[in-house]
């Protein structure tokens, strides 16, 4: 079911922005220095994050898309509504074309990278980066859908030549689609693909948009809003991605769980209220906007239970889940969020099906928000009526820097 979304209260309790008003927020000194976080610097037509329900994408709880086409989904972001069968099919096909080649410059900017170098991360930004410096159009659409489109194969580089497995990169076949393009590129096949292509699709869809204030959409809009490339705008978003407390979350996650080794309910409450006692963090749980629990956490658990419903790991995602959210409303009487957050079950998933270096997990996610951030980017280049919006500046308040003279 489509929900209509046309207001947005400032947590802070500052004031109530309603769609076709104007209205003025008071900024507070206890508002300063907390990463503008409930502060309203915008509008978002992609998607959005309701605290009880989740997120939603250009109005559509996402469990209502998980189980569609990639392609379809992407397609939503772009223009605002579900494909026609007609139109999925011309969508497809021109995404198929523009992956039929990678720039020959841009290979070799991968290729002169010394495998196990630098974290995936720090590959998939330069990547993106060579490939605008290898064939940029200037034309934001043009460059946004080649970027979608050449994705898959980026990924599979990335992948293969960071592990020094050159060779063993298969030819790009796009016309499968883009999940089944990089998986095909792995030399991954049967069985195992289908699983696979099951899981990252599913991953996919869950992690391609989340609102326009998270860190590296904000990176990416705010590179974007002076004109520079989607090639800079994106590549920057995922130097913002890389850090540990955002796009690293679910490779934290499973090395926790990891950690944890057991799926005995007292030996995980034990292990989970050592970790408070020793006040670090309980990855996998907690939200900066969510009250309840993620329901893509719930999506991504759900289809543990199809795909690996008998391994260890996974059983240790299921005890957390349960026992969890009471350990943390008891320890920590004034938490917001004790429920489990996307992360939870994603490592454990891409684990299952063959990703067994976590150090990866983050190039999924990055890869995943490519599409939402360059249909944000469109959106913004295109507002007000066609001049797009500002170049972001926002506003610091000098501090604790008195007058001075030599």
């Amino acid at each position: 079911m489509r929900r209509d979304y046309d207001s947005f209260t400032n947590p802070n309790g500052l004031g109530v922005c309603m769609e076709g008003e104007e209205t003025l927020f008071n900024v507070l000194e206890s508002n300063l220095d907390t990463g503008l976080r409930g502060i309203p610097v915008g509008t978002c037509q992609t998607s959005y994050v309701d605290p009880i329900e989740g997120v939603h994408y250009v109005g559509y709880p996402v469990e209502d898309l998980v189980n569609l086409e990639e392609e379809d989904v992407i397609y939503l972001m772009l223009f605002k509504e579900l494909p026609s069968p007609e139109q999925s099919e011309k969508f497809r096909a021109e995404l198929a074309l523009r992956g039929e080649s990678l720039p020959t410059g841009a290979l070799r900017v991968l290729e002169s990278l010394t495998p196990g170098s630098g974290h995936p991360m720090d590959w998939l930004a330069i990547g993106i980066m060579a490939l605008g410096t290898a064939e940029a159009t200037g034309d934001i659409r043009s460059d946004s859908m080649n970027l979608i489109a050449r994705m898959p194969e980026l990924m599979a580089r990335v992948f293969l030549l960071r592990g020094g497995k050159k060779e063993q990169l298969r030819p790009r076949k796009p016309e499968l689609g883009l999940v089944e393009n990089f998986v095909h590129m792995l030399g991954i096949e049967g069985e195992e693909a289908d699983r696979m292509n099951r899981v990252l699709r599913f991953f996919f869809i869950l992690h391609m948009d989340h609102g326009g204030g998270n860190l590296s959409t904000f990176t990416g809009k705010a590179v974007a809003s002076g004109r520079a490339s989607i090639y800079s705008a994106l590549s920057s978003a995922m130097n913002a991605l890389s850090g540990p407390l955002h796009g690293r979350a679910n490779q934290a996650v499973l090395e926790f769980i990891q950690r944890i080794g057991t799926s005995d309910e007292n030996e995980v409450s034990s292990f989970v209220n050592a970790e408070i006692d020793a006040r670090r963090p309980i990855y996998g749980f907690g939200h900066g906007v969510l009250r309840a629990e993620d329901p893509r956490a719930r999506l991504l658990i759900g289809l543990g239970e199809e795909i690996c419903p008998d391994e260890d790991l996974y059983k240790t995602v299921k005890v957390l889940r349960k026992i969890t959210p009471d350990i943390l409303k008891e320890r920590i009487p004034k938490i917001s969020n004790p429920y489990p957050n996307v992360d939870l079950g994603s490592g454990t998933l891409l684990h299952s099906v063959g990703f067994r270096k976590p150090d990866y997990y983050t190039t999924f996610f990055g890869w995943a928000r490519v599409a939402g951030i360059c249909a944000q980017i469109l959106d913004e280049r295109n507002a007000r009526e066609g001049r797009g919006t500002p170049i972001y500046r926002p506003k610091y308040i000098p501090r604790n820097q008195p007058h001075r003279r030599l």
